[in-house]
């Protein structure tokens, strides 16, 4: 089993792309080829296909030879086998950390905030086996909002969240419908002691953010309130 490696700024820029809504078109193997080798192994086959190997979870793709751009299709293959393989039997050792959780009604994005070149556990509330199955929404017919899709996705945070020495939330948005006050509610409820470790929740513009900038956010938050009086 490959840890998680502190990824280098060209490496995350690539993991990023990789995430990117809508998928990426101009993503080159190259690039791509280098960010599997540092988070999986990767074996290349005599028929040319690669073989990655995560945490128990295996993709076969087969890089087109004759283009240097990764197709959206294979692009987003690796991307589910991310995900899945980025969810470990147990959950991340939040321990002691300060955690940022960035979270929408898509998925969770889960930071040690204290750690340089932190790369995010991301969970889903949708297709948990990765097999490419879409989401469905779920609207409230009273406002046109939608609620959220599965009890299990908070869950699932709250499992990874435990043992956070603190917890700042940012989500798009405020209000019943946002995703990080459904999960702030969800915790309160049934995970009280998850709870009163959060220390803030900020509305942000997460997808025209990178991942060092929501990071760098995170930092500066934490920071100002180690400096306020009485902190």
């Amino acid at each position: 089993m490959k840890t998680q490696p502190e990824l280098t700024r060209t490496h995350r820029r690539t993991y990023e792309t990789v995430f990117a809504h809508p998928a990426a078109h101009n993503l080159e193997w190259r690039d791509l080829r280098g960010l599997l080798n540092e988070l999986a192994e990767v074996e290349e086959e005599p028929n040319g296909k690669l073989k990655i190997t995560r945490n128990g979870q295996t993709l076969s793709v087969q890089p087109d030879r004759h283009k240097d751009v990764a197709e959206v299709e294979e692009l987003m293959r690796i991307r589910h086998f991310l995900e899945r393989s980025n969810i470990a039997e147990s959950p991340p050792d939040a321990e002691g950390h300060h955690l940022l959780v960035v979270i929408d009604h898509r998925e969770a994005r889960i930071f040690k905030a204290d750690l340089k070149g932190s790369v995010p556990e991301r969970i889903t509330p949708f297709d948990p086996q990765g097999l490419g199955r879409h989401l469905h929404s779920v609207t409230d017919d009273s406002n046109g909002q939608r609620l959220p899709e599965r009890k299990s996705f908070y869950e699932d945070v709250a499992k990874c969240l435990r043992g956070a020495e603190q917890i700042l939330l940012f989500g798009t948005g405020t209000g019943a419908s946002s995703a990080m006050e459904q999960l702030r509610a969800e915790l309160k409820q049934h995970h009280a002691d998850v709870a009163k470790h959060i220390v803030g929740s900020v509305a942000v513009d997460e997808h025209h953010l990178t991942e060092d900038q929501l990071l760098a956010r995170a930092r500066e938050f934490y920071g100002s309130a180690t400096e306020a009086p009485g902190a």
